[in-house]
């Protein structure tokens, strides 16, 4: 028993360890593109190009993991797939990094985080519009909390800035979009990407669409002689980028989605105090924490309502399968009586009747499966 506390107490110690460690690589790489992207500061004005950077480094990184040293193997891509899935889903990757980091020319982070609250809102509507969530009364009033909360921190904000809300919004939109897309495109014909193969197939493609507008838009600007360029400070970011990646994907592995969920509100909170302390010229007015406490309210209730929908399929489905599973034995007759009960033992003790509460993205595509039999 001694033994088992030890080890308990030790797991429990590395998962707080990665959490501090997602939580600080999530806040400071936030602070560093601020930092280095502001005229205030580094000045270096060019999101466009920051993105490339690391879309480069990321693509670079996960390349050499894959064909040289052969860390996990790359997953069957046909053209096919690639055109259809990949490039989409990159095209909306690379405009929701285009536009949330041209936001931190124009707005502070604290403002940035409180209009990030959205995301919820943007991914409902995106999921109704696309068939893959349903419009439901319960859910629907949350998201309006959560928009009201928004827009009283809005108003109550001192440097509102319309381009940058503007920016800030259309960011959160395709990300919304390539969140629902994933889930469309690559979740319904079987296929999951790691961090390390998502940024192999993802990157590249992004840097691709990233070079339209930075050739039209940076490329002309960057041509100045004041123009500074360090390396060692953009390569210290894109490697806090690629580190904050694989920190997310090995958090969610340890503990869970719902627990990312309750460290991502504390990161909020912890960011927005930290911003005002590192970047003085960031206000913060009662009018903004009154409002982003609502809409964190309604973030929260709308987080419950998906565990519980989740755990109530949980609870049913395994249910309604056995009984389904049942019906189909009695209508087959005596004479194929030991082919279903076969099949019923290889479904009800499979690995898939076995649900982990914390991976919601995995629900769908399991549930599906219960109680039918093969053709």
């Amino acid at each position: 028993m001694a033994l088992m506390a030890t080890i308990m107490n030790r797991q429990h110690l590395l998962t707080y360890i990665y959490l501090l460690v997602y939580i600080s690589l999530s806040s400071g790489v936030i602070l560093y593109n601020k930092w280095v992207l502001s005229t205030l500061y580094f000045n270096f004005p060019f999101p466009i190009t920051l993105t490339m950077i690391h879309m480069a480094f990321s693509g670079g990184v996960a390349f050499f993991l894959i064909r040289v040293l052969k860390v996990v193997a790359p997953i069957k891509m046909t053209f096919h797939i690639y055109t259809t899935c990949v490039v989409p889903i990159s095209a909306f990757f690379a405009a929701s990094l285009w536009f949330g980091n041209t936001a931190y020319l124009y707005i502070s982070v604290a403002f940035i985080q409180m209009l990030k609250a959205l995301m919820p809102v943007a991914t409902f509507l995106v999921a109704v519009t696309l068939g893959t969530e349903k419009l439901r009364c319960d859910v629907f009033w949350n998201m309006v909390l959560v928009s009201v909360g928004v827009v009283i921190s809005s108003y109550g904000e001192i440097h509102f800035n319309v381009l940058g809300t503007v920016y800030q919004v259309s960011g959160i939109a395709a990300e919304a979009l390539r969140l629902v897309l994933t889930q469309v495109l690559l979740q319904n014909k079987g296929l999951t990407l790691n961090p390390i193969t998502s940024l192999y197939y993802i990157a590249p493609c992004s840097f691709v669409f990233l070079f339209i507008p930075w050739y039209i838009l940076e490329k002309p600007e960057m041509e100045a002689p004041h123009m500074q360029f360090n390396f060692w400070i953009f390569f210290s970011n894109a490697l806090c980028a690629l580190a904050l990646n694989f920190s997310t994907f090995l958090v969610i592995g340890r503990t869970g989605a719902v627990t990312i969920r309750v460290a991502g509100v504390l990161k909020d909170w912890l960011l927005i105090s930290l911003s005002t302390v590192l970047f003085p010229e960031s206000k913060i007015t009662g009018l903004n924490v009154i409002g982003y406490a609502i809409a964190l309210s309604g973030v929260v209730c709308y987080n419950y309502l998906k565990i519980r929908d989740v755990r109530t399929s949980l609870q049913v489905v395994p249910d309604e399968s056995a009984k389904e599973l049942q019906m189909e034995k009695k209508a087959d007759g005596d004479a194929n009586s030991n082919e279903d009960s076969q099949w019923d033992d290889t479904v009800l003790d499979s690995p898939n009747s076995h649900f982990d509460e914390e991976a919601p993205l995995m629900y769908s595509s399991r549930i599906s499966h219960l109680g039918r039999k093969p053709a």
